[in-house]
């Protein structure tokens, strides 16, 4: 290969539109802008959801609801996954391995989803009230 005969993929460059150079060319005359109004003057367009003056769509409704910041720090997982996981002793490292919470995660709670038999050491992880008491009947504890 030399640098002279280097060519780009076929169908990567391609000539560029131009516009208003007759009739002959189909893109003569109004050169694709349709006949009068705002767009089809030069410096003529508006910013995104303007409505010509009308109060736009985004500003007619209401403002509802509320997302917290700190959601993709927090994970659950449920005792069905601590089951498919099967390790003795677990904890944020051990399941961020796994996949079973994200990498942001930090806070991370065990659900009562499912059933657990296999008994399960949680190291830093919370549980509610119904999961914990399913730990503990499976033989397992939280520290």
């Amino acid at each position: 290969m030399e640098l002279n005969s280097i060519k780009p993929a076929a169908g990567a460059k391609h000539a560029k539109r131009r516009v208003g150079r007759g009739i002959g060319s189909g893109l003569g005359k109004t050169a694709g802008r349709g006949h009068k109004g705002q767009k089809s003057r030069s410096g003529g367009y508006h910013k995104v959801g303007f409505e010509g003056g009308q109060m736009p769509l985004q500003r007619r409704l209401p403002k509802r609801g509320f997302k917290s910041t700190t959601l993709k720090f927090n994970a659950e997982v449920s005792l069905a996954a601590l089951e498919r996981l099967g390790a003795a002793e677990v904890d944020l490292a051990v399941l961020k391995q796994a996949g079973l919470v994200g990498q942001l995660a930090k806070v991370v709670k065990v659900i009562k989803a499912g059933e657990l038999t296999k008994a399960v050491k949680l190291n830093g992880i919370g549980a509610t009230a119904g999961a914990k008491a399913a730990i503990e009947a499976a033989g397992g504890s939280i520290a």
